[in-house]
């Protein structure tokens, strides 16, 4: 349904996007997920024929988003970060005004306006000039302009955005709703966001993609980034520089001292086996030893990880 091919978006020189490829099929929910600036926005601006990228392409329900532009258009329905209202109309001109440019009209319009009312929850505030609307409503009232034409592709762009955590459950609770059949992409940089919401993430870092796949496979790849607490009589500034330089350590965290022991936290590298690296160490130095245990990463420190990973400077 949407497929991304080695997209690079560059701003003078400044690399925003460089070679993102993933895929969204029929149905799905993806959420794209990453810390600001790592070019969520980017991706999903030309994913809705606002930006050119600098090389690769982008289709969309099979369209092209270079070629046909117009046509990709018709078919989604884009809710961009800065909410696309007119703040001095009423929510009812505002719905009649897209659909009006959405191509609608007569008993067409008429339906499709009813029933985005419904399914956002604004007959409420169908006479309500949209200035007066609160933020959730106001959020509201821009999905009901992504939906007016019923299409079948929804492209959010950090939908939950100033919103305060009641209104965040709820618009979460009318994402997962609307989404039925239809196929959705999402960028946040809210982990639990995507965690409650999507299907499969697509991690994206200073302008890369860093990791693919449902919550179940993230959690599963968490485990490969080892974490080993260690609590070991001596000097903490020598013990300290003795396990960064342990093979497969990619940090040493200082955790504390007590009864003679210096604690840390080591994080290896994915795939190492820093346990056993540690215990080898350790008989090499003759350490006296209180602690040595593995601590899995959780899912957050797992994002954290891959969102360190890349070097260099990007949006």
């Amino acid at each position: 349904m949407i497929k991304a091919e080695k997209l690079t978006m560059h701003y003078g020189p400044v690399v925003a996007l460089e070679n993102v490829s993933f895929e969204v099929k029929q149905g799905e929910i993806v959420g794209l997920l990453g810390p600001n600036g790592a070019g969520k926005s980017t991706t999903m601006k030309i994913l809705t024929t606002y930006l050119r990228p600098t090389s690769g392409t982008a289709k969309v329900d099979g369209l092209d988003v270079l070629e046909q532009p117009v046509e990709v258009r018709k078919r989604i329905g884009y809710l961009p970060e800065v909410l696309p209202l007119y703040m001095d109309m009423e929510v009812a001109e505002y719905l009649d005004f897209v659909g009006k440019a959405r191509g609608l009209s007569g008993n067409r319009l008429k339906e499709r306006t009813e029933l985005v009312l419904e399914e956002c929850g604004l007959r409420p505030m169908y006479r309500r000039v949209i200035r007066e609307l609160s933020k959730g409503f106001k959020q509201r009232t821009a999905l009901a302009q992504a939906l007016i034409h019923d299409p079948n592709i929804i492209i959010l762009d950090e939908p939950t955005s100033g919103l305060d955590p009641h209104q965040i459950i709820e618009i979460r609770m009318l994402i997962r709703k609307l989404a039925q059949g239809r196929t959705v992409i999402l960028s946040t940089h809210i982990l639990h966001e995507v965690e409650s919401t999507a299907d499969r993430i697509v991690i994206i870092n200073r302008g890369r993609i860093v990791g693919d796949g449902t919550i179940e496979e993230l959690r599963e790849r968490a485990k490969q980034f080892e974490r080993v607490s260690v609590s070991i009589v001596g000097e903490r500034e020598t013990l300290e520089r003795l396990l960064s330089g342990c093979d497969g350590v990619r940090k040493v965290e200082y955790t504390g001292e007590r009864d003679g022991f210096v604690s840390f936290l080591l994080y290896g590298h994915p795939g190492s086996e820093l346990w056993r690296e540690i215990g080898k160490l350790a008989r090499l130095k003759s350490w006296e030893i209180c602690e040595l245990s593995n601590r899995p990463l959780t899912l957050e420190e797992t994002f954290l990880a891959l969102t360190e990973k890349v070097e260099g400077v990007r949006e």
